[in-house]
């Protein structure tokens, strides 16, 4: 069983060290494990105190986002057979020592992947987390419960572990993030996932480079949630989209209708009228849209498990 610890850093030559040497000493007593650190454009010394201090460096030439960045380590992991691969940040927030409680329930079988979780334990509140910060990871939590069923209270924590078989089937578009599109991409693919308590500490003098700017994080987390939602139900997103535009349509026609039988004419409100129909008729379109779109989300699926044994056969091989 060989362990693997994923640091994607930016700009981070003030934090890195620290981060690698407490990693490495939760780690002491394993006798396999590797830490990966991808620098993903970084300005600063981040790559020269990483290279000291003799871990494995992966360098994105410019930024390119936290989602290319894992998506990237993801890759360095499966090629040096890492069993369970935990990502952490670099910044310093996350306890390594805590490491372990990502693992054990991956190791019993319990769970594919293990988030960490600054919400679940109703009795702890991380220090110092901004009110925004904490009331938007908590709406983005309640969104990915409903879109995949579950109840999940931390989305987008950074501090995680994946098994080996959730590595070779995840397949990530976002470029800004991964840490949404992980969990919607796994439950829909039938991996288990479990939530574990972890503490975090957020420092005074620090800005967030993802959520620096919390309509731009809004913004990019939302954009990239939606596109996968469509893209594993495309039937219930455009058939409830179809529907909604069909129903707007078909009260504008009830209203013109009713005023009609009580005055005998349509007018002034024909324009009604004739935006009910052009409505009854976009919504109808959008439904044959989803009908179309499930069609080809089969195919998508089986594309999908074509990608898997091919990066198992890949990744696995002894060749």
């Amino acid at each position: 069983m060989k362990l693997g610890v994923l640091i994607p850093a930016f700009n981070e030559e003030k934090k890195i060290g620290g981060v690698i040497e407490n990693v490495k000493n939760s780690l002491s007593t394993l006798e396999y494990f590797e830490i990966i650190v991808v620098n993903d454009g970084s300005s600063d010394g981040t790559s020269r105190i990483v290279e000291q201090l003799g871990v494995s460096l992966v360098v994105h030439k410019k930024n390119r986002g936290l989602g290319v960045a894992f998506q990237t380590g993801l890759g360095k992991a499966l090629k040096s057979r890492i069993d369970i691969l935990v990502t952490i940040d670099a910044d310093g927030q996350f306890d390594p020592s805590e490491i372990n409680k990502l693992t054990a329930p991956i190791l019993n079988g319990q769970a594919d992947m293990v988030t960490g979780s600054r919400f679940k334990d109703s009795g702890y509140t991380p220090e110092n987390m901004p009110f925004l910060k904490k009331w938007g990871n908590k709406r983005v939590a309640s969104i990915i419960s409903r879109a995949t069923g579950e109840k999940f209270h931390d989305v987008s924590c950074g501090f995680r572990a994946y098994s080996r078989e959730a590595m070779l089937a995840m397949n990530l578009f976002g470029k800004f993030t991964y840490t949404q599109e992980t969990f919607l991409d796994l439950v829909f693919k039938g991996f288990k996932i479990v939530e574990v308590p972890v503490t975090v500490k957020y420092f005074d003098d620090r800005k967030s480079k993802m959520a620096g700017s919390l309509l731009r994080y809004a913004f990019k987390s939302g954009d990239i949630m939606f596109r996968t939602i469509k893209d594993y139900k495309p039937l219930q997103f455009f058939g409830w989209s179809g529907f909604l535009i069909f129903l707007v349509g078909l009260s504008l026609d009830i209203f013109v209708f009713i005023h009609f039988l009580s005055f005998g004419t349509f007018s002034p409100y024909k324009i009604f009228g004739f935006l009910g129909a052009f409505l009854n008729s976009v919504g109808i379109m959008v439904f044959f849209i989803g009908i179309l779109a499930d069609l080809i989300d089969r195919l998508r699926m089986t594309q999908e498990k074509i990608l898997y044994y091919e990066k198992k056969r890949f990744y696995d091989s002894d060749i």
